[in-house]
């Protein structure tokens, strides 16, 4: 217990994260987006099957009620877009059990911005632009990477016309696992991290889009130009071998966001993990009217670490979450 009450990282580092951050208001207040604050608490979490929420019990003037813990704080940003705010930023506390590692703290800072009346391809540019800011790097151009084209490249594969079976046994010859059962998408993010991400962002900052549809998420869907397939409108960031953003051309069709959430549940429930509360507010806001637009979600201690050279997020967190 002698050193468990010190920081997980320096006091230097510290001070330099303080100027990161700075930077960061900085390139929002040129650009005229405003800073919010909202709650890491909310009547409803994260259906996605692939994050784990948190929450607790409160009481509050209804009574004891349960209330989860952020995983990012988009629903409330969307809430705050249909009230009105025009373009809204935030570096916000967020939460996500069981994740803890060189690039994962249990709690962790998001920087997520939200842009009405974006393209997907403007905001790629502005991501690109605070990420080489942050990072201290001249503008360069982006290489922009196709998911289907990847996975021909580093697996000789379809992702898209791979017939399950197949699929699985690549993946646990590749990761060294059982994904007898497992389903489709679990097989691809395992291809996707341990094969095809580590090659990423070596040479700049490469930009993968054309996500399959049944990874979309709270984004909109559109066919592939080239062959038709249905693809999720969304992108990720990479910068040496990291994934640092994850941005979406934004879903603002409720009933179609409804029936997302209760997909996401249905899948819950057959994983046998535990269904979410659904975030009603959000689907009314989506419902009166969110405007057009995109939005990203970017992973800050990540971009810190990775600017300022440590091996770790601990790294440049005060307290990270075997210290807390």
């Amino acid at each position: 217990m002698a050193t468990v009450w010190r920081p997980t990282a320096s006091i230097n580092t510290l001070r330099e994260r303080a100027r990161l951050l700075a930077q960061v208001r900085g390139f929002f207040a040129e650009r005229g987006v405003l800073e919010v604050e909202t709650p890491v608490l909310g009547h409803g979490g994260s259906t996605d099957v692939h994050l784990a929420s948190l929450s607790l019990e409160a009481t509050t003037p209804a009574g004891r009620e349960r209330l989860w813990l952020q995983t990012s704080p988009e629903f409330h940003m969307k809430r705050l877009l249909a009230a009105g705010s025009g373009p809204i930023f935030q570096l916000a506390r967020s939460f996500r059990d069981g994740e803890v590692g060189s690039r994962h703290n249990i709690e962790f800072t998001m920087l997520e911005w939200y842009r009405p009346g974006f393209s997907i391809d403007e905001l790629i540019e502005e991501t690109a632009a605070l990420i080489l800011a942050v990072l201290g790097r001249e503008p360069q151009p982006l290489r922009r990477r196709r998911y289907r084209e990847l996975f021909h490249e580093a697996l000789d594969l379809d992702p898209f016309g791979i017939e399950l079976d197949a699929l699985r046994r690549v993946a646990g010859e590749r990761g060294g696992l059982d994904m007898e059962d497992a389903p489709r998408d679990d097989c691809l993010d395992l291809l996707m991290g341990l094969v095809i991400e580590p090659g990423l962002g070596r040479e700049g900052l490469d930009v993968v889009v054309d996500y399959p549809a049944s990874q979309a998420a709270l984004a909109r869907r559109h066919r592939d130009p080239e062959d038709g397939e249905w693809v999720a409108s969304r992108f990720e960031v990479y910068a040496q071998g990291l994934e640092l953003a994850n941005g979406y051309d934004e879903l603002i069709d409720a009933g179609e966001q409804r029936l997302r959430f209760a997909e996401d549940n249905a899948a819950r429930h057959r994983l046998g993990l535990p269904e979410v509360d659904v975030d009603e507010r959000l689907l009314a806001a989506i419902e009166h009217g969110m405007p057009a637009g995109c939005g990203v979600a970017l992973g800050l201690d990540r971009l810190i670490q990775l600017a300022l050279g440590r091996q770790s997020v601990a790294e440049v967190m005060a307290f990270a979450t075997p210290r807390c």
